[in-house]
């Protein structure tokens, strides 16, 4: 059983109270069509079980058949610094089946963010390390491909429809209460 090896820091982009007895963390790149499919689902998800979930996302771009998932993650982590993260990942997994560097300078603007800023972050690296820690922490922690979940640091091995999602955490909070 594959275990969530990097533990969740004041890094990662969180959604939920630290206190909540389940913590959800997906590894996800912005351009593979199965987390674009995952997205809304994750989301319903979060919403089933509300304040009792903590949810975790973490950049695992496959740059080798996704090209622009890189510039996609930086993207977010300079949305993060600047404080709209979530509006930033909303929007790329929204604009997948149009995601270019045009799409997300577009994007940045309707969020408000500077296009000459995230081009200067982009241009000089400023985010890479940040994805390229979640990227190999993912290695680490057995991610192999996206997406790739975990529940309260174990890997989900079913499927990411709503009903396998919901029957993990279901089942991995029975281990959890019995151990």
């Amino acid at each position: 059983m594959a275990t969530l090896k990097t533990p969740i820091t004041t890094s990662d982009h969180v959604r939920g109270q630290e206190s909540a007895p389940i913590t959800f963390v997906e590894y996800g790149d912005y351009e593979c069509p199965h987390c674009a499919l995952a997205h809304p689902t994750v989301d319903r998800v979060q919403l089933h079980f509300g304040r009792r979930m903590r949810f975790v996302f973490r950049h695992f771009p496959l740059t080798e058949i996704h090209p622009h998932a890189g510039i996609a993650a930086e993207s977010a982590e300079f949305a993060g610094a600047m404080g709209p993260f979530w509006d930033m990942h909303d929007a790329l997994f929204a604009n997948q089946s149009s995601l270019s560097l045009p799409t997300i300078f577009v994007i940045a603007e309707q969020l408000g963010l500077s296009e000459i800023a995230l081009r200067d972050a982009l241009e000089t690296g400023q985010y890479r390390n940040k994805v390229r820690s979640d990227f190999m922490g993912g290695l680490r922690s057995g991610v192999n491909g996206t997406p790739t979940f975990f529940i309260n640091g174990v890997r989900h091995d079913g499927g990411y429809d709503y009903a396998s999602l919901v029957a993990g955490i279901q089942m991995r909070l029975a281990a959890d209460t019995s151990a």
